[in-house]
């Protein structure tokens, strides 16, 4: 037992003999060893169950670690991967700005730009109104203060949307993957095994697309290329193959299961149901399970992206999303429309089909890409 509070010794008294030292206790035996993922910085983690509690600090805190340069400098080639990617958008917003006055004008030629971005009536609304009152406290006087404005507005209707993807808090920690054909589903799955991988955590992946042709084989090449076990069965049902990955995954002592689910669309119902059963059949093999269901959306799709959003949360109960493609005609405003009206967590983006090309969701990173 490790004791991080100290008593305070007795004052030193020559005329009184030293006491008898106290029988020894008895030695408590250790706890039991367990298992738990602590991820570095790219999710978010539980602390490991084997770390004791931190003494309470007897002196003021130190100042925050900076980002290492290293990192800072893959933080910002990232950005501008961003930026290049929502230059359609960017360069649309930002004509509003040239030779502009702040008048009635300039906030109709806002209203048109953001909803040409597929940001919606909503949140446009909203984002102009919040602009409006921005430009009032701060008395900004110029276009380019305005512009900055803007930009703060767009980050904070996003940031409800950040948030990291906790792995850690169950063993295995069970995350059902969904999406439509298309939308880069079990490529991003592919990307974030690798990622989970990397940081020391132990994969199993469960092919559970049955119905699309190849994506078996997809998977088998993700998972031979991060060297991951994967439960797959050819032609098999896929609630019956995602009931196998999770036992397999607890008796196996893995840290994340990944279920690959059957890409579909939100009218297909039949399918939907099939969705259902997969999620109903998971929580069998583990009571808690899925403890994460996540929705790949193409970052293309515009004002779709929140139709499917909102069809799979009323499905599933989303947790958690990951936006693709976001590297060429995407316009990206479709996030204010979801944060605005059903504000799921965004927990990586994707501007590419390389590995590198997914990272987590910063709201502040995204408006200023947003803004050009």
């Amino acid at each position: 037992m490790f004791s991080f509070f100290k008593k305070k010794p007795p004052a030193e008294s020559p005329a009184l003999a030293p006491a008898a030292s106290p029988a020894p206790l008895p030695a408590e035996p250790p706890p039991p060893a367990k298992s738990v993922f602590s991820p570095s910085s790219w999710f978010g983690g539980k602390p490991s169950a084997d770390e004791p509690p931190p003494a309470p600090a007897a002196a003021p805190a130190p100042p925050p670690i900076e980002t290492p340069p290293a990192e800072a400098e893959q933080r910002s080639g990232w950005l501008g991967k961003l930026k290049t990617g929502l230059r359609k958008t960017g360069n649309s917003i930002t004509a509003a700005f040239v030779n502009a006055q702040i008048d009635d004008a300039l906030y109709e030629e806002l209203e048109a730009a953001l909803l040409m971005a597929d940001t919606g009536v909503k949140a446009t609304e909203h984002l102009l109104e919040d602009l409006r009152r921005r430009v009032k406290s701060s008395m900004a006087t110029e276009a380019s203060q305005v512009k900055l404005l803007l930009a703060d507005a767009i980050a904070d209707l996003l940031r409800p949307l950040e948030k990291s993807l906790v792995i850690g808090e169950h063993t295995p920690t069970v995350i059902m993957v969904a999406g439509v054909n298309g939308a880069g589903k079990t490529t991003s799955i592919g990307k974030l095994t690798k990622h989970l991988a990397n940081e020391g955590a132990s994969v199993l992946l469960a092919a559970a697309d049955t119905f699309r042709a190849a994506a078996r084989e997809q998977l088998l090449v993700w998972a031979d290329r991060n060297t991951v076990e994967i439960v797959s069965q050819e032609g098999g049902d896929p609630a019956a193959v995602s009931f196998d990955a999770v036992n397999a995954g607890k008796a196996r002592g893995k840290d994340v299961v990944l279920v690959d689910t059957a890409g579909r669309l939100p009218t297909q119902l039949h399918l939907m149901d099939e969705l259902k059963k997969i999620k109903r059949v998971v929580n069998r093999a583990d009571a808690s399970a899925p403890h994460e269901v996540l929705l790949v959306i193409d970052g293309n799709t515009g004002q779709n992206a929140l139709a499917q959003v909102k069809a799979f949360d009323e499905t599933l109960g989303l947790t958690g999303l990951v936006i693709t493609k976001l590297d060429g005609t995407a316009k990206g405003g479709v996030l204010c429309a979801i944060a605005r009206e059903r504000p799921i967590p965004v927990y990586f983006i994707g501007v590419g089909e390389k590995l590198e090309d997914l990272e987590t969701f910063k709201a502040r990173e995204f408006a200023q890409a947003l803004m050009g």
